[in-house]
């Protein structure tokens, strides 16, 4: 399965049934984190509104790029305590990397 293909907004277009499957993964992880820390409540937020872009009925490829790039950034905030709480972090940033074509 490829990553994307070259879309109207000059990027790759994102295989929007891919983000789904990730975010679906990632919510149930995050259910099993009791860390109250604030940057654990920032990737779920950013995971909240990545998964309400989705099911939004007008889907922008580059408003999903935008929200994965925010998961990503959360995570890489949130990645120690995430680890520690038995999140596997990497294996998400890896996911998003490459469904980003990074």
């Amino acid at each position: 399965m490829t990553a994307g293909r070259e879309n109207e907004d000059n990027g790759r277009e994102i295989n929007l049934e891919e983000v789904a499957k990730l975010i679906d993964a990632l919510e149930q992880d995050l259910k099993e984190v009791q860390s109250g820390s604030r940057d654990i409540q920032l990737l779920r937020d950013e995971v909240e509104t990545l998964k309400n872009v989705l099911n939004s009925p007008v889907r922008r490829h580059h408003w999903v790029r935008d929200g994965l790039h925010g998961v990503r950034e959360a995570f890489e905030k949130a990645m120690d305590k995430a680890i520690a709480e038995g999140v596997k972090g990497s294996q998400y940033i890896a996911e998003i990397g490459r469904i980003l074509g990074m």
